[in-house]
């Protein structure tokens, strides 16, 4: 029991670090362009990251990317051991590429790291099937949203872009201004929905993971033996981990990733309230679209290719590329990087 306990205080944890590391994602741009003071754009975005909570449990009913998480990795391979493996690494990357201002992905960090504690743990299992680990059907997608989800928020924010400059073409630029300004409070709310559902989720996946097996392996509880979705029953009789999780998203947001903050806000290309309420927008409606299949993707990336698709709309040189390439190493490196760094982790903890 102590060691579940351990494991839900340090995914609560990462859920906190998750809302400071990707409070740009939501507040980047209204930052940016002055709508809001750093400490008000905070404020904002987190009443809606724990807003959301509200939405998911009972206007959409269910916690479909929590289920997709837990699922990630087969159940057969899945320990105490490996999910507080997968975390610390999670917990490490993320500290690191925070200090380093890189907008990396929390949710890939957190993935790559159950996976490759698992693989880890596999390998100390005669006769274990290493092929069976890793669920491909719910890995797979994840992995290909990691470019799909910048190329679909780039190619939305795009048109998004490009039908209000048609719209408003005549519009004085004074008066249009000030509307967009406004707008962006509007567009930054839907942003910080969409980031507060799908990343507050990714914890309660691990937490139902860890709890699950708790329950079935050690408690040998019965009831969530024969439930048919144990990941249902967890939520049902844990009922205070989604709300948990989602304050504390909500608090790692107000305090801020301000280093992450500049990155977004200027370093890809610099926006305007326009742009900004068209990037948050295609962002949101992205997010969105991906929750609906319970595809966990990247809030991060999404944002980000938003910013570039309101740049390219300018002139391709408006993006700073050489910036947007960094940023695409990290990302491709973060998967292999946790899955790595978790597998070392996995075997220093088997020790003790």
């Amino acid at each position: 029991m102590t060691l579940l306990i351990i494991i839900i205080v340090l995914a609560l944890i990462f859920d906190y670090i998750n809302g400071f590391h990707d409070a740009a994602n939501s507040i980047a741009t209204i930052v940016a362009t002055k709508v809001l003071t750093p400490f008000q754009a905070v404020l904002w975005a987190a009443f809606f990251n724990f807003l959301a909570y509200f939405i998911s449990k009972y206007w959409i009913g269910e916690f479909k990317i929590g289920n997709t998480i837990a699922k990630t990795v087969s159940e057969d391979f899945i320990t105490l051991e490996v999910i507080l493996a997968g975390l610390i690494a999670a917990i490490t990357w993320n500290l690191l590429t925070w200090k380093l201002g890189i907008p990396s992905s929390s949710s890939h960090t957190l993935i790559g790291g159950f996976m490759g504690a698992a693989l880890a743990h596999a390998f100390t299992i005669p006769g274990a099937d290493i092929n069976t680990v890793v669920n491909y059907a719910k890995v797979i997608p994840i992995i290909l949203f990691i470019f799909m989800a910048p190329l679909l928020g780039m190619v939305v924010a795009y048109f998004i872009t490009i039908l209000i400059l048609n719209i408003c073409r005549k519009a004085n630029p004074s008066k249009a201004d000030k509307w967009f300004r406004r707008l962006q409070l509007v567009s930054s709310a839907l942003f910080s929905l969409g980031h507060g559902a799908n990343d507050a989720q990714k914890v309660m996946g691990i937490i139902g993971a860890a709890v699950i097996y708790y329950q079935v392996n050690i408690k040998h509880e019965v009831a969530y033996i024969a439930a048919e979705n144990k990941f249902a029953y967890f939520v049902d009789h844990w009922s205070w981990v989604p709300l948990v999780s989602f304050v504390m998203i909500g608090l790692g947001t107000m305090s801020g990733g301000w280093k992450i903050v500049k990155t977004m806000g200027s370093k890809i290309t610099k926006v305007n309230s326009l742009e900004g309420v068209a990037a948050e927008t295609a962002g949101a409606i992205t997010l969105y679209t991906t929750e609906h299949f319970g595809i966990p993707v990247s809030t991060t990336h999404t944002i980000t290719g938003s910013i570039i698709g309101v740049g390219v709309t300018k002139r391709v040189s408006a993006v700073r590329w050489g910036v947007t390439i960094s940023l695409l190493w990290a990302w491709i490196l973060t998967i292999p990087v946790s899955a790595i760094l978790a597998a070392i982790i996995y075997y220093v903890v088997s020790i003790f």
